[in-house]
């Protein structure tokens, strides 16, 4: 029995000498993580993080720009009408003969203005009719006011369609409208719709009615079309 006991001892002082020898062997210290050379680079960036059901969220969506309104503006130094844009057809004439616009005017007293340059860039595409101020204008067909308007260029006006609505009668430097003219009144030819007067960029000197005729485009825009001569439309 006494031979056990000394094994055991024997067992047990060996395993404790074991632990102190291992506790005092060196270790090789930790790994410490790589670290990337000091290139001035900037880091990569994380990968984008995924949607719903692993899928991307969508790109933000970009306004396009915009861009500006087809507003009814009129060149600064011009009283007729602009010009529908691009190269358009001839423009045809309106059916039948057209009245003198200022009341008492002789045919044979009239000029062919409409080609007379206004400028270096442009003509004047519509008749100058003088006569004395306070003359009474009339309209020249059937129709209906579709617009007054008091321009810089072109001072007090009258834009007149055509019962088809193909074509623009346009009175300017008028010196006062009739009595209750109003957008939208239907007239007839020979009615009186204002008087002859010297408003906006006319001379004061030289009172005149600037009568011009353009045909519509299809958008029957009041302020845009392509100019017709008058002159001969009108009745001799």
């Amino acid at each position: 029995m006494r031979w056990l006991m000394t094994f055991l001892l024997g067992v047990l002082v060996g395993a404790g000498g074991l632990f102190v020898w291992l506790r005092q062997m060196p270790h090789a210290p930790a790994t410490p993580p790589a670290v990337a050379a000091d290139t001035g680079a900037l880091p990569a960036p994380p990968p984008p993080s995924s949607g719903i059901d692993g899928k991307l969220p969508p790109a933000p969506q970009v306004m396009p720009d915009l861009t500006e309104l087809d507003l009814p503006l009129r060149p600064a130094a011009s009283d007729t009408p602009v010009a529908a844009a691009g190269t358009a057809p001839a423009p045809s004439v309106p059916p039948g003969k057209l009245l003198v616009p200022v009341d008492g005017m002789p045919f044979s007293k009239l000029a062919d203005t409409y080609d007379q340059p206004r400028g270096t860039e442009r003509h004047h595409e519509a008749l100058d009719i003088m006569a004395p101020k306070g003359t009474k204008v009339v309209a020249v067909a059937d129709g209906k006011i579709v617009k007054l308007f008091t321009s810089k260029p072109g001072g007090l006006t009258v834009y007149q369609f055509d019962p088809a609505e193909k074509y623009a009668y346009y009175y300017a430097h008028l010196e006062r409208y009739a009595d209750g003219l109003q957008e939208g009144a239907q007239v007839k030819r020979g009615d009186l719709i204002g008087y002859v007067g010297a408003t906006g960029n006319a001379d004061p000197n030289a009172p005149h009615l600037h009568f011009a005729v353009f045909e519509l485009t299809p958008e029957k825009q009041w302020w845009k079309g392509t100019p017709v001569n008058p002159y001969p439309l009108l009745q001799p």
